[in-house]
């Protein structure tokens, strides 16, 4: 065995006596590699794809303006977000992540309680995520189909309907393969994805007549309201495009557990994807801002039924946008992988400690792909079910996007709120901020807090019925369900969840060098599952 595969398999030990540390055994290959992980929170973003499905919900609440300083502002605090999390993943790199730590560090009387809900609402997130980002592809596919007919062509919700539901089937298929398939597309995912962006950057402004070029002071200073709420409360809504897309917080710790040298490759993955996806995205809505024609109002209105490609359509003409946007497609698929195989880790991580519904049957591995097929498609048909809210109608729909966001919050909130209002026994892994800790996590928590408010207003202040944010009410109805089962009586989930159950016995009579990597990396004391709290 050569150099690089005697490191690679220290690396691999060094990682299974951290997870062993943790309660749980080796369970997945350990296929990504530092810049793999990396990849896979950056497609998990997919920048051109993201902007491309949630530009609708930032021209309308500001124009130019919104949509390039409201991403400007909140790429600062989603690095406060990520420098939070990163250091949590450091100190403990698994699947489990956000309700694990969340039990670690939050006291003893509401440690089951928080765990409960940070794992119900990150669950909520996987399958809202991945539900947005496939319905995302499949209005793109419909728009590709406009355009194509000469805009004579308008899709109805069932066919929208009908080619998210074939999308999402055919993502299962491939989400049930093998890690090393997976991890493999991540580098070639991420090189091409670099290359589109740069593509777009330099040849919008070419491509674009005359007549659709805008100044500088149209560009960075030009508000145009569309709504009918305040002009400032219509900037806080533009939000939702830039927090939606740059949400590379807890994705990269779900395939932790299948990651090498896991301490330091998902603490750096986590705050540079969001980073360089934050500034590469901010550049690319820059050169949009500049093409896009001062007209707002006909790009949103735009029988195409998305901005993106409304702008396109006016820069390249037909030939060029279907081109364009076929690739687009193309990206959003392929980042719809990333989501849906982290949010089957998620379901299987919680279904481990029994937490979820079906959680026997859930918390299995294939033995030839050695995935979680079975969490795989519980997502799928998850999202399926959620899909259909498109029935109800676009606002209904459109919350899924929020509802996504949302519960992401709630799951990120609490954990890193936990570690510094709780008494506890924090340990930091190689990533660690210092005295820095605690006022990045105020801010960070202050943050999510602000914008879990703003994210359940409706797009109007006197919407009809049809027009309504549902995302209070899936999300609300969801964690009410949730709590309802935890304290039913008898049955309830206070009477047996004990929270993260630990699949191995901490095992302190191996060899000397394997006891020193668990003193070492360890960031809770042996015996920190108490089944009596």
């Amino acid at each position: 065995m050569g150099p690089k595969s005697t490191d690679l398999a220290s690396k691999d030990t060094s990682d299974d006596a951290v997870l062993r540390s943790l309660g749980y055994k080796q369970e997945f290959k350990r296929a990504f590699s530092p810049l793999e992980l990396f990849g896979a929170g950056f497609s998990f973003i997919g920048v051109v794809s993201s902007i491309a499905s949630t530009l609708v919900y930032t021209l309308p609440n500001g124009g130019p303006f919104s949509m390039i300083w409201g991403w400007a502002i909140c790429m600062i605090f989603i690095l406060t977000m990520s420098l939070a999390m990163a250091e949590l993943g450091s100190a403990a790199p698994t699947a489990g992540g956000l309700y694990y730590w969340t039990f670690s560090y939050a006291s003893p009387r509401w440690r089951r309680l928080l765990c409960w809900i940070v794992g119900y609402a990150n669950t909520i997130n996987s399958i809202a995520g991945f539900s947005s980002t496939i319905w995302g592809a499949a209005v793109q596919i419909m728009a590709a189909v406009s355009m194509g007919s000469d805009l004579t062509f308008t899709p109805t919700n069932g066919q929208i309907y009908g080619c998210y539901v074939a999308l999402l089937l055919v993502q299962a298929v491939l989400c049930s393969s093998a890690t090393r398939i997976i991890a493999g597309l991540q580098k070639p995912y991420l090189i091409s994805n670099l290359m589109l962006i740069a593509g777009i950057i330099i040849a919008l402004p070419v491509a674009t007549p005359r007549e659709y070029i805008n100044t500088a002071k149209f560009t960075f200073t030009e508000f145009e309201n569309l709504t009918t709420w305040p002009a400032g409360f219509a900037f806080t809504l533009s939000f939702l495009a830039p927090l939606w897309t740059m949400s590379c917080f807890d994705c990269v710790v779900h395939i932790s557990e299948e990651a090498s040298n896991a301490s330091v490759a998902l603490p750096w993955a986590i705050i540079s994807a969001n980073m360089v996806s934050g500034v590469l995205g901010w550049g690319l809505l820059i050169a949009i801002g500049f093409c896009m024609g001062t007209d707002v109002n006909s790009i949103v209105s735009s029988p195409i039924g998305q901005p993106l490609a409304a702008i396109f359509y006016n820069s390249f003409g037909k030939n060029g946008t279907l081109a364009m946007w076929a690739i687009i497609i193309v990206f959003q698929f392929m980042a719809s992988i990333s989501v849906l195989t982290v949010g089957s880790r998620q379901v299987f991580a919680f279904s481990r400690d029994g937490a979820l519904p079906f959680s026997r049957y859930l918390y299995r591995v294939n033995g030839y792909t050695q995935t979680p097929v079975n969490c795989v498609w519980f997502t799928t048909i998850a999202a399926i079910l959620l899909g259909l809210l498109s029935f109800a109608g676009s606002a209904a729909i459109g919350a899924v996007f929020t509802l996504g966001v949302a519960a992401q919050y709630i799951a990120i909130a609490i954990p890193i709120a936990s570690r510094f209002t709780f008494p506890n026994k924090f340990r930091p892994g190689p990533f660690t901020l210092g005295s820095l800790g605690r006022p990045v996590a105020t801010i960070a928590v202050l943050w999510m807090m602000f914008c879990f408010v703003i994210f359940l207003f409706p797009t109007d202040p006197r919407p009809p019925v049809q027009d309504m944010n549902y995302s209070i009410v899936v999300l609300g109805g969801t964690l009410f369900l949730c709590l309802a089962w935890y304290y039913f009586p008898r049955y309830g989930g206070v009477h047996w969840f004990q929270g993260p159950i630990r699949n191995i016995d901490i095992d302190y009579e191996k060899t000397d060098g394997e006891e020193q990597v668990i003193a070492e990396t360890s960031s809770l004391e042996k015996g920190y599952v108490d089944k009596t709290a």
